[in-house]
């Protein structure tokens, strides 16, 4: 797929995605970065300077933490954690991106998905 996210769409789905990502496992900053490339099939590249200050907000609205943990690779690196309260906000923006999803399906039918494959 050799097309690119708008930075509207980007910046709109960056919130949904974080926590999408902690709720399947704590993790830290590059590997989410790939994470998001993978999930994407390269669509979506996030950069740092992107990254952290959307993890320090959530961190700020009390939805994730943030714990500094070594791996066994021996490097001690920040990793971030969804808590409760970043689980509840994961359920409320599901039920808005599925909204909008069907709202899409329906203005551009199931035809559409044939079409974006071209």
């Amino acid at each position: 797929m050799n097309h690119s996210i708008s930075k509207e769409l980007a910046g709109a789905s960056t919130r949904p995605i974080l926590l999408s990502i902690l709720a399947r496992s704590d993790s830290y900053g590059y590997a989410i970065i790939q994470n998001v490339a993978e999930l994407s099939d390269g669509v979506m590249d996030w950069k740092e300077g992107m990254l952290y200050p959307v993890l320090h907000r959530l961190e700020d609205e009390k939805l994730i933490e943030s714990f500094w943990k070594t791996p066994e690779s021996g490097r001690k690196r920040k990793y971030y954690r969804i808590l409760p309260a970043g689980l509840q906000a994961l359920e409320a923006e599901k039920q808005s991106w599925f909204s909008v999803n069907a709202m899409f399906i329906r203005l551009w039918g199931p035809e559409a998905q044939l079409t974006l494959s071209v």
